[in-house]
């Protein structure tokens, strides 16, 4: 079944108030409008990208530690195509590494780590890791983006590797639009 951006944006609106905090819902809601810019962009479906961008924590409305999987569970159950649930699993997790994360490496998940060793990751999937990297409730440099995930989260033996895969996923996409992907943004220069 196919889920689009305004039902996706809806189930974010229906869970304000309901979780710990609200933050990861504006995040989530940067992401997407961040993603349909990138995908408009690239010639591709901007309102798959919103989409995807919008559901990728949708699994935190259930338990912050483990929302890849609960996001993942719940669109399945939920009866959505593979691709929505798929971004769940997919959008903290670079190089199809589960050690390529923010925050440390994170407790083996079976299920998990042999989805994301073994997954080809999509453009749209590329497209939301680089927004998940690159929005708090506003879009942001990869490096104010990092700073405010290490203040959160510490720095781990994994960050390194992490910030570097980071800036080549971003290199990725500079060279697929022939240019900086911060010209697709220009309120990057107001949010510094």
């Amino acid at each position: 079944m196919q889920l689009s951006s305004k039902d996706a944006k809806k189930m974010l609106e229906e869970t304000i108030g309901q979780t710990p905090h609200d933050g990861w819902i504006y995040h989530s809601i940067c992401v997407g409008d961040s993603a349909a810019t990138i995908a408009s962009s690239l010639n591709l479906d901007k309102e798959k990208a919103r989409t995807l961008g919008y559901i990728h924590d949708i699994g935190k409305k259930i338990n912050f530690k483990y929302h890849v999987i609960e996001g993942y569970n719940l669109l399945k159950k939920l009866g959505y195509d593979e691709e929505y649930c798929n971004i769940c699993l997919t959008h903290s997790y670079l190089n199809n590494d589960v050690k390529c994360t923010a925050g440390g490496i994170p407790e083996d998940i079976p299920f998990r780590t042999n989805f994301i060793i073994n997954h080809e990751y999509t453009i749209y999937e590329k497209i939301i890791n680089l927004c998940d990297l690159m929005c708090t409730n506003k879009v942001c440099t990869l490096e104010q983006r990092l700073i405010d995930v290490m203040l959160r989260r510490g720095v781990h033996s994994n960050t390194v590797y992490h910030i570097k895969e980071a800036y080549k996923l971003k290199e990725y996409f500079d060279n697929l639009l022939g240019h900086n992907i911060y010209d697709l943004f220009p309120e990057i220069k107001e949010n510094i």
